[in-house]
């Protein structure tokens, strides 16, 4: 009963409903890149070759966003402009689903407002740009993602370029290890840094293979382990930034963000738009390479996923 009234706050765009009916596979992609991680109107131009990124590959993109009072798996050309381009757009994390849907406004959602839009639409596989963590500094402000908690709990494979370089990376690889998330790395044995390829510490495992990271994957779930597992892969080596000079701007960011009293879910979009203007803007063409491989990774894996097939431990 629960289930079918959360289902019927969904809308599937005629392409989503398609794939899902004729069993391709499909990749959900968060709004929060679109509506507060990039300008317009590189953000709007970078999702649509985003899309088709995906669908060359084989599976089904599907922009999560909340729109009119219903959650719209799946964007028209018309409704990804309309979110690229508005500046009254709600970030949605868990806490935030029932405030925006019920007051029918405009939301992009967060890593963590993504996963559960896409386990109530039956997606497995989720590309992001970084996930969230714990933030530099957090053992006085108590500055803790959300989606950490949300991995935790939701069964969506999240594919990512690591944890976003602005944070304290070795506590959220703590944090996820606490809660009993595998991290998984491919294309290298450590973790990926967003900007830079390397965060200097290890992933829980590697596996390369699309083939492998799905039996990973869903040996986990058909065992009953619930919540959900990372695939870090790092920005193509062409598009990295060095670590040192992500370090700086970022510690000057911060310093930025706390003299100017920005807290709370207003510090990541500072952040990253603080250091894009410090780096004159190569921190954006980063990010939109790193983007577009992790696209690359994500439909793979949903299309081995797809191949697998469901276990009895799946829902």
């Amino acid at each position: 009963m629960v289930a079918d009234l959360a289902h019927s706050w969904l809308i599937r765009s005629a392409p989503v409903a398609a794939a899902q009916a004729a069993g391709r596979p499909l990749v959900a992609l968060e709004s929060t890149i679109i509506a507060h991680g990039m300008p317009y109107p590189e953000n709007v131009r970078t999702a649509r070759e985003v899309e088709a990124i995906i669908r060359d590959l084989g599976a089904e993109p599907a922009i999560i966003a909340l729109m009119g009072g219903r959650i719209r798996i799946g964007l028209s050309d018309d409704e990804l402009e309309l979110l690229g381009r508005s500046d009254q757009v709600y970030k949605v994390s868990r806490r935030d689903l029932p405030a925006v849907l019920a007051g029918g406004g405009l939301g992009a959602t967060t890593v963590a407002g993504t996963m559960i839009c896409a386990a109530l639409a039956g997606i497995e596989v989720f590309v992001t740009g970084g996930i969230g963590g714990v933030h530099r500094g957090a053992q006085e402000t108590f500055d803790i993602s959300a989606d950490l908690q949300e991995l935790a709990k939701t069964s969506v494979a999240v594919v990512c370029a690591g944890a976003k370089s602005i944070l304290d990376i070795a506590l959220t690889l703590e944090y996820l290890e606490t809660h009993g998330v595998p991290v998984l790395s491919c294309e290298q044995d450590n973790f990926a840094a967003f900007y830079t390829r390397d965060s200097g510490f290890r992933a829980d495992f590697r596996l390369d293979d699309a083939a492998a990271q799905a039996r990973f994957i869903r040996t986990k779930w058909d065992l009953g382990l619930a919540g959900g597992v990372v695939l870090s892969t790092p920005v193509p080596q062409a598009a990295a930034m060095a670590c040192e000079e992500i370090d700086a701007l970022t510690q000057q960011a911060l310093a930025e963000a706390k003299a100017q009293g920005v807290t709370g879910k207003a510090v990541t979009p500072f952040l990253l738009a603080r250091i894009k203007a410090l780096t004159g803007g190569r921190s954006l063409a980063t990010n939109i390479a790193l983007v577009k491989h992790n696209a690359e990774v994500g439909a793979r894996l949903a299309l081995a996923l797809a191949q697998a097939g469901r276990g009895a431990g799946a829902a």
